[in-house]
């Protein structure tokens, strides 16, 4: 299971990247009550652009998100204030934030950091 994938196809034959997502400090309430999550996403969008981070948060709102609160991650479609985003380890901000292209078998991890007082 630790393996790395070959970007595999999906049944039209689009390319997917496979990816392990990881939720923390409540965000996992907002995916289903589970913090890791292994997906696959096309390598390009929808305007056939590579995949980036921008592009995978909006596929995990409509795609995995089951909870109505989207307002919780997302803040006129950017990540939240107050959340960081870790990229196989390393802060986001070193990665381009949004525009970091995302690699098969990339590791993303999302954790809010901010408490109820």
């Amino acid at each position: 299971m630790g393996e790395q994938q070959d970007p595999s196809a999906d049944e039209v034959g689009c390319k997917l990247i496979s990816l392990n997502i990881e939720f923390s400090g409540g965000l996992e309430m907002l995916f289903s009550n589970q913090r890791s999550h292994r997906i696959q996403i096309p390598v390009k969008d929808s305007s056939e652009q590579p995949a980036n981070v921008g592009f995978l948060v909006r596929h995990l709102c409509e795609n995995l998100m089951k909870d109505k609160r989207k307002d919780l991650f997302v803040l006129e479609d950017r990540i939240r204030p107050g959340i960081l985003v870790l990229i196989n380890d390393a802060d986001w901000e070193l990665e381009g934030e949004e525009e970091y292209l995302i690699q098969d078998g990339d590791t993303i991890l999302f954790v809010s950091t901010l408490h109820g007082g």
